[in-house]
């Protein structure tokens, strides 16, 4: 395509793409995120090529390869157009029917829709399954509709509208005008104020100005940045284009971890694309306004996610925090005037600019306004990344969006935040989920981790579980993070192995209190909060670690044992051949025994017994009882109660 050179060309490319378009076409949308990847979506597109060559459909069907709609455990996914039919967990085998019936016949194949899993109804349509229904979807709606490789897709969508709008409808003064009035907060985890750190850095002497895209993304299971970078990274760019137009700069940082190569592939092809179409580099569109964009691979640490540690990283050092005590936005990058903000909050300024401050202001809460993306996980039906108004109550994500907790079991927690964050407990399930709130009862918004726990969930487990992920992320530089986690570790270690004292728990609100404020930086400041939470809301289960020696959620290795109900034992020998360390003692017609002595604990004889009998059961806090006599472990009974 040539080089654009105005708004005018813009819109006139917009409209010749539009045209083109047939609204009535037959196109096929296939996920080609890494989730879907994982999930063999790459041998489901090979099948779909080969298919429609074999039924002379080339020309005739537009194959389209797009980013994630959020529901991964259900892909790979696809989308039939025009009708919208939206299939799930499909296989390379289920291509020529796919093909045959609905492409061609206009055919529904009952088995790839959505069942929902409460009343068993199919779902033909994307706002008919309930893990889309209650979502407000305004970032992550556009990945199913466009190839991120291809720019024309994105133009057909309305991108670099709101680009062209800043450029040549307003002056800097205006944008920050409305992205301050849309009260927009920063997504990456501290929830500032995303103004007041671009007017900061507006006004702060020196040259060159920094603007900075932070796609670090470390908080395990979590990928809302992913799957913007990897379904829509134009949109992405345009909001750092519009950022650096109103602050000042013309040089621009997109930092992503090196573990995301789709991410940076995608990224990589749309700042190729937007150069050669006029949209970044020298003078763009006409407008005089020069940006150019560099992408620079992190390498992996969970403390560069935080911005003075990242920008450490850019400089070529090893990505560590440092002290604030001028801020980032004043002295960043090589020392010089630097904005960082996340993925997401870039990708909401092309929506704040092209419908209005107010229009972005109307949706959420007096605090937090807009929509966040959380990747929600754990014991709960539905999985995946859901994009929710702010204000919405966990308990309407995790049981109307999540659809409960599996398997009938009791809800226990729910963890927001990351690793850093607090555990929030069922009585506070109606709470809203906005920043203030969630600070409020000890959590954080975080990046957007939210991880469902069920009754089987040990706390003092979990908080030893984070606890030591943070300890291990730690940077060392700072003495209250680098030490306090430690000393955490070691005592929440004593406590699940049986060992722990009854001045522990005092000892753990001490080092928490110490790290939360004198850390150097956020991972240290917040890392006391899966402790203090747990403490808060949970801590009869601490006691009963320390003073019953007892793990009442059947968890902690040190706590439990394993032992055989004669009654229930049914002599099959299951257990008996895939114990790793043959401590059972059995054989046919004869009830087994577990040699305590040998017993590793690693609950293998307790997953292999069938359900139906149920016959290895799992205690704390007891002793075990002791071996039956070798006489009575005959089960003759049972076989000839069988015969008879």
């Amino acid at each position: 395509m040539e080089p654009l050179n105005s708004s005018s060309d813009l819109e006139k490319l917009r409209k010749k793409i539009l045209d083109k378009k047939d609204s009535k076409g037959l196109a096929i949308s296939v996920c080609v995120s890494t989730g879907c990847k994982a999930l063999g979506v790459q041998k489901v597109l090979e099948a779909f090529n080969v298919e429609i060559k074999k039924q002379y459909l080339e020309g005739k069907v537009d194959i389209k390869e797009t980013g994630c709609l959020g529901f991964c455990e259900k892909g790979p996914r696809i989308v039939i157009y025009p009708e919208e039919i939206y299939y799930f967990q499909v296989d390379a085998k289920d291509v020529p029917e796919i093909i045959s019936k609905t492409l061609i016949n206009n055919e529904i194949i009952e088995r790839l829709l959505y069942t929902d899993s409460i009343t068993g109804k199919k779902a033909r349509y994307l706002s008919e399954v309930p893990f889309y229904k209650f979502q407000n979807r305004l970032l992550l709606e556009s990945n199913s509709k466009i190839d991120p490789k291809k720019i024309e897709n994105y133009l057909a969508i309305g991108g670099y509208a709101a680009l062209a709008k800043a450029l040549f409808q307003m002056t800097p003064e205006d944008v920050m005008k409305e992205v301050k009035e849309s009260h927009l907060r920063g997504r990456g985890g501290g929830g500032f104020p995303t103004y007041i750190k671009w007017e900061s850095t507006r006004k702060a002497p020196g040259e060159p100005k920094y603007v900075i895209v932070n796609c670090d993304e470390g908080d395990p299971g979590a990928f809302m940045n992913r799957a913007l970078m990897e379904g829509n990274p134009h949109s992405i760019l345009e909001g750092l284009i519009i950022g650096a137009y109103a602050i000042g700069s013309h040089e621009g940082f997109v930092y992503v971890r090196q573990e995301y190569p789709l991410a940076i592939e995608n990224m990589e092809i749309a700042l190729k694309q937007a150069e050669e179409m006029g949209l970044l580099g020298e003078d763009i569109l006409g407008s005089g306004f020069d940006f150019r964009v560099k992408i620079h691979k992190g390498a992996g640490a969970f403390v560069s996610g935080e911005s003075s540690a990242l920008m450490t990283a850019i400089e070529g050092k090893v990505g560590e925090p440092r002290p604030k005590y001028v801020h980032t936005s004043e002295k960043g990058v090589w020392d010089k005037p630097s904005t960082l903000n996340n993925v997401e909050t870039w990708a909401n300024i092309p929506l704040i600019i092209n419908n209005g401050a107010e229009w972005f202001a109307s949706i959420g809460t007096a605090g937090s306004k807009g929509t966040k993306i959380f990747a929600l996980a754990g014991k709960v039906n539905n999985t995946g990344l859901v994009e929710v108004p702010f204000g919405i109550s966990l308990r309407d994500i995790i049981y109307k969006i999540g659809e409960g907790i599996p398997d009938g079991k009791k809800f226990k927690g729910v963890q927001t935040g990351g690793p850093s964050g607090g555990v929030i407990p069922e009585q506070h399930l109606d709470s809203p989920v906005d920043f203030d709130e969630l600070t409020k009862l000890g959590s954080m918004m975080g990046s957007g981790g939210m991880i469902v726990m069920d009754e089987d969930t040990c706390m003092v487990e979990l908080a030893r579980y984070f606890v030591n992920f943070l300890c291990d992320e730690s940077c060392g530089k700072c003495t209250p993070c680098r030490e306090g986690l430690k000393q955490a570790n070691i005592i929440l270690n004593r406590i699940v192995s049986g060992k722990g004292t009854e001045d522990d728990i005092d000892k753990l609100g001490k080092i928490a209190e110490v790290t939360s404020v004198a850390s150097l930086c956020a991972l240290g400041r917040t890392s006391a909060n899966p402790v203090l939470t747990t403490l808060r809301y949970f801590r009869d289960e601490y006691e009963a670690h320390i003073n019953e020696k007892r793990c009442p959620a059947l968890v902690c290795k040190g706590l439990i044992s394993y032992y055989i109900d004669p009654e229930k034992c049914q002599a099959c020998m299951i257990c008996f051949r895939n114990c790793p360390a043959n401590a059972i003692i059995g054989e046919k017609m004869k009830i087994h025994v577990i040699d305590q002595s040998k017993c590793t604990k690693c609950g293998t004889c307790y997953d292999m017994c069938p359900p139906k009998f149920r016959a290895v059961q799992k205690i704390s806090g007891e002793k075990v009882p002791p071996p039956i006599p070798e006489e009575e472990r005959l089960v003759k009974r049972l076989r000839e109660k069988k015969r008879d």
